[in-house]
């Protein structure tokens, strides 16, 4: 069986395709400035055959007819038919409490996602138009929404709800959500499978850190906190995101500098996190690099980056009473051997020890705490792809 996983933005559009006979990646996409000029497509399939291809594409369903027509074109040969494509993945940000797993999408579905807009704006208009140029393009296959708030689903009221009245939460769903739950669903059962241990019977902490960060704590197999809440804003500061502050900004704000509440919402989401506080940039990349050349504000911004990332871990071990596993995963955990060491290096009131050889690395599956380490510590590349190709694999084959 071969399955489509579409991981899109309001302008770009990641692909991947699985044979689920042996799990196996036959091909990658990334289709990038749709409607903006300067529009291209990267294809990259298994058999390392390579092509791009730099056009203009005015809309999603064009974007979707070149990916599709790509992989049935000889010189690439992924598949040799569409009719081999079983069942087409959408990773959908918001769900809401209505959706705690992943589900197969119908007109009820697409009416539920389209009500969350306002909880999800950036992302959810963007997947729904994704979705329906899939059904324009491909009729007959069942197309699967996966949702990153399902996995964060089995938290306790004590820790979904916000100090707010009631009614908030009961007419409006004002919660606490979470969010890159299909990230930390695949790194926790990852991790316990390369440490040999029981996935339903350990404290694990997961941290996803990139450009969106988040932490979630995993107590006997389910999720009992998480960082992001109604929506990904909040948490510690983010690449463009200002994380949490105190509330009473906002009016100060709007009474004092006359803002309206779309350019504080736009500030807050945008203009704010790494790139707000350093001036600098909103990559890591660039942070770190003027951190070690003892540049101010990097310096700063760094350790506040930092600062938030072992408040969350500090806090999730002590809710817990303790933590077996600490997962790193995301594009800077995954990549970054500095970020890695400024983080474990305070976490010695755990018994963590961190092995400085096994830090030494790129974006592997690696435990880099030594051996009498109370808490492993260990690295695992999320693949949220696989993992969301899998539930879409069981949902389709049940039909």
């Amino acid at each position: 069986m071969k399955i489509l996983v579409i991981n899109s933005g309001s302008s770009s559009l990641k692909y991947q395709i699985f044979d689920m006979d042996n799990n196996n990646v036959l091909a990658k996409w990334l289709v990038d400035r749709i409607w903006i000029s300067g529009s291209a497509i990267k294809h990259k399939s298994s058999n390392d055959q390579k092509k791009e291809i730099e056009i203009e594409i005015r809309n999603h369903d064009e974007a979707l007819k070149m990916v599709l027509d790509l992989l049935v074109d000889t010189e690439v040969w992924v598949i040799k038919s569409l009719d081999e494509i079983s069942a087409v993945w959408h990773r959908v940000v918001h769900g809401w409490e209505k959706f705690s797993e992943s589900i197969i999408i119908n007109e009820e579905v697409k009416a539920e996602v389209k009500k969350l807009v306002s909880l999800a704006p950036l992302h959810n208009p963007a997947n729904i138009m994704w979705i329906e140029s899939v059904e324009r393009l491909l009729p007959n296959v069942p197309n699967v929404a996966v949702f990153d708030t399902a996995f964060h689903q089995t938290m306790e009221a004590t820790n979904y709800l916000y100090a707010l009245p009631r009614e908030l939460y009961e007419k409006h769903g004002i919660r606490r959500y979470g969010f890159h739950g299909t990230s930390h669903n695949y790194v926790s059962h990852r991790a316990c499978e390369i440490l040999g241990r029981d996935y339903n019977t350990k404290k694990i902490i997961t941290c996803h850190i990139g450009n969106g960060w988040s932490v979630t704590a995993i107590k006997d197999g389910k999720v009992v906190d998480t960082s992001m809440g109604l929506t990904p804003l909040e948490w510690v500061i983010m690449g463009t995101r200002c994380g949490d502050i105190d509330p009473a900004i906002i009016p100060f704000l709007i009474r004092n500098m006359n803002m309206s509440i779309d350019e504080i919402d736009e500030m807050l989401n945008k203009k704010s996190g790494v790139l707000g506080a350093s001036g600098v940039s909103a990559d890591m990349r660039d942070i770190e690099e003027g951190y070690l050349a003892w540049r101010e504000p990097e310096s700063t911004v760094i350790h506040m980056y930092n600062k938030g990332i072992l408040k969350y871990i500090g806090a999730y071990a002590a809710y817990m009473n303790g933590v077996d596993v600490i997962v790193f995963t995301a594009g800077t955990l995954e990549n970054s051997a500095v970020q890695r060491k400024l983080i474990v290096d305070n976490l010695g009131y755990l018994g963590i020890k961190l092995d400085e050889n096994k830090n030494n690395f790129r974006g592997e599956e690696r435990i880099i705490s030594t051996d009498n380490s109370k808490v492993k510590v260990i690295v695992v590349p999320t693949n949220e792809e696989l993992m969301i190709a899998k539930d879409t694999y069981r949902l389709v084959t049940s039909l």
